[in-house]
């Protein structure tokens, strides 16, 4: 399958150690020390080679395999494995060097075996030192020294010997334990915590395979070309395309491992396991069986995506689950439950709606708002015809139609932390909001540009518009509000957005490398049908506004701007060192529907009136100020530390309660938890009321 589509961004890269696939079969080598090596396998030999084809031929950049790029690759892959210079020793680092402008010819010939030594030594590293934790929680730690921990080391050097190692983690078991201390006075308790802690750490990490090596790798690769090229393994692939569709093919459950059990934390309603009334959370999946005969496989101790990949499946198959019910011993009775899988729609997921209500000039002013976490769409069913396939512009239609006969005044669409997702639900969606017109312009790597319009006159919802959208709004949510503000159909709230302005091709690996060099059933987790070589996005063109203006590295601005709680020097395609510059383009043709040159200072008067004497405001300001202080350290005296977390937890409590206040809900009392209705979103609520302005204005 190749599909156009603007790929969500993956803001916050960290290491996929937890999530990535197990493979059964990999080549292993058993060292004299009892350590395992992982080695890589002649399929990812295969991928490694073409994607390093691909990219190298086809990437919007055409940036070449050379030593510069290797040296990027290398220090990504490092950063990747150990940010926190808490594993390797400086004299690993050291060895390394040697293959720092090897790892370019590697890539471009499918040769592994440098990367997998680089991760072997960190996985050494790794299981050493969390060995070395468990052998010294028995020692007496004395909590009224004056020392400091410092838990944020990436800017300092690595440990340049075991002695130092060793007193690092020294120090974090005796961090470890004085938080349990601070909250527990039961020192025994509080070891056997953090020994079955440590413990499974040990076990995940035993669970790590080749395949996590090569995602790992691939991406120190694909990010040292752009920040959103990226190779998806099988697992991660099909999880990208459920986040894409909005469903699942499965029984409606969440699971999560604790204490080696595959455990149920959540049952989505109306999904074949919440319908049977047979499960219920806290259940420990024991074993699963594949239809009405099938053998179960005992699941206990088995990561969390290799136990999701059996319980997925297709649409009407049997899937039958040996339960251990909540609160049972290990040695009680289990039973077996018996499910058909459906088609499950992640409504937790999808468009939602609110109404809010305004005084204006002794009048009641409805603000209806729209909150989508994404442009999500069921490519499978929209390509197979289904007129009811899921997206997000069919549901924002019936969110509209729904608003409109609730008789709001005016509507404000919420895409804050919405990473984007696909171009054809970011045309569609502009499209329910103007008759028609040009929306995005995009421009190929042969500098060839086409012009991506809405074509259909109906209009979903001609009232007054509202965009909200903060420093995480990204790709298709850029692409929209530009439109919307280019066309002056709405007015855009927030601040700058991600600057996310490059377009990803979808590429199912196995349509271009054929059948897999082994048998798929030799893949553990596998689900029937999923890839076996998993998919690259690769970046292909650059998107651009109708304006001209390129919605890369620089995003939207908004007409009217907020603080942004996100940093934004830490997030941003202008903090990513391999980004796309920002340029301009012509200019296309349309027409715009509105201009609110001679309003906008009006409401950004009347907004700044309000903020000058709004409690809530201040609060949101002084928070900034405290997420923008980094600490790197942490005292390991008791006394200290619990005086400052008191300090801390105190003020937490009174600022809460102060912004309860502004926000004109009930104060909590110590011990209170708030409930999950209360509406504390200071800045929808502003955008409402700018909105509120704006309708009484005209």
């Amino acid at each position: 399958m190749m599909t156009w589509i603007n790929s969500k961004n993956y803001m916050f890269k960290k290491v996929y150690a937890a999530m990535l696939l197990a493979m059964i079969g990999v080549t292993q080598v058993v060292m004299a020390t009892d350590h395992v090596e992982l080695m890589p396998d002649e399929q990812q030999i295969v991928v490694c080679r073409n994607i390093a084809e691909i990219i190298t031929r086809y990437n919007y950049k055409k940036v070449a395999l050379n030593d510069s790029i290797s040296s990027v690759i290398f220090n990504n892959y490092i950063k990747a494995l150990d940010e926190n210079h808490s594993y390797f020793l400086a004299s690993d680092i050291k060895s390394f060097e040697k293959y720092r402008k090897m790892l370019d010819d590697d890539i471009r010939v499918g040769n592994l075996l440098n990367a997998f030594a680089i991760f072997n030594v960190f996985q050494k590293r790794y299981t050493e030192r969390i060995k070395y934790s468990l052998a010294n929680l028995n020692n007496k730690f004395d909590f009224n020294t004056h020392e400091t921990f410092v838990f944020d080391r990436s800017t300092l050097p690595w440990p340049t010997s075991q002695a130092a190692m060793d007193k690092l983690w020294n120090q974090r078991v005796k961090y470890d334990l004085l938080n349990l201390k601070l909250a527990n006075a039961d020192a025994a308790q509080n070891k056997e915590t953090l020994k079955k802690r440590y413990e499974n750490l040990l076990s995940q990490a035993d669970k790590l395979s080749s395949q996590d090596v090569f995602q790992f790798f691939m991406d120190a690769f694909t990010e040292a070309i752009d920040p959103h090229t990226k190779y998806f393994n099988p697992s991660n692939a099909a999880n990208f395309n459920i986040e894409m569709s909005r469903q699942v093919e499965g029984i409606g459950i969440t699971p999560v491992v604790e204490n080696e059990y595959v455990t149920i934390k959540s049952i989505v309603p109306g999904g074949p396991a919440d319908k049977s009334k047979q499960l219920n959370i806290d259940d420990r999946i024991v074993a699963i069986a594949q239809g009405e005969k099938g053998e179960f496989q005992n699941v206990i101790g088995w990561r969390i995506d290799n136990a999701i990949a059996l319980i997925r499946g297709a649409k009407g198959t049997v899937i039958r689950l040996e339960v251990l019910p909540a609160g049972k011993s290990a040695g009680s009775k289990t039973k077996i439950v018996e499910l058909v899988r459906e088609k499950i729609i992640l409504t937790d997921q999808s468009a939602k709606k609110e109404i809010y209500s305004y005084q204006a000039k002794g009048k009641t002013v409805r603000i209806g708002v729209i909150s989508i976490p994404a442009f999500y769409i069921d490519f499978n069913d929209y390509k197979s015809g289904n007129p009811n396939y899921k997206s997000t512009t069919r549901d924002v239609k019936l969110l509209l139609d729904t608003l409109k006969q609730e008789k709001v005044d005016g509507i404000v669409i919420d895409l804050r932390e919405n990473g984007g997702g696909s171009l054809l639900e970011a045309i569609e969606l502009t499209g329910l909001f103007i008759k028609s017109g040009p929306v995005v312009q995009v421009r190929n790597a042969m500098n060839q540009v086409d012009v991506e319009s809405d074509e259909d006159n109906a209009v979903a919802y001609e009232g007054p518009l509202g965009i909200v959208v903060d420093r995480l709004s990204a790709s298709a949510s850029e692409i929209f509000s530009g439109a919307i503000q280019d066309y002056g159909r709405g007015i855009i709230m927030g601040t700058q957005t991600y600057g996310k302005g490059s377009v990803q091709n979808v590429i199912d690996l196995d349509e271009i490398l054929g059948a897999p060099t082994q048998d798929s059933t030799d893949i553990a987790g596998q689900t029937p049908g999923e890839s076996s070589y998993g998919q690259l996005n690769l970046t292909i063109a650059k998107f651009y506004r109708i304006s001209g203006n390129s919605t890369q590295h620089k995003g939207v601005m908004p007409d009217i701007v907020f603080p942004s709680v996100i940093p934004l020097d830490k997030f941003g395609e202008d903090t990513e060192p391999a980004a796309m510059p920002f340029d301009i383009i012509s200019k296309t043709n349309y027409t715009r529907t509105g201009d609110f040159t001679t309003v906008l200072p009006q409401l950004q008067k009347l907004h700044e009136q309000r903020m000058a004497t709004n409690h809530t405001y201040k609060y949101l300001l002084e928070d900034i100020a405290l997420l923008n202080k980094h600490e790197t350290g942490v005292s390991l005296n008791e006394a200290e530390l619990k005086k400052q977390r008191d300090k801390e937890e105190q003020k937490l409590f009174e600022r809460t309660n102060q912004l309860r206040a502004a926000m004109g809900l009930p104060l909590l009392e110590h011990g209170d938890t708030k409930s999950k209705d209360d509406d504390m979103d200071f800045v929808i609520h502003e955008a409402g009321q700018i909105m509120t302005d704006l309708i009484s204005q005209v």
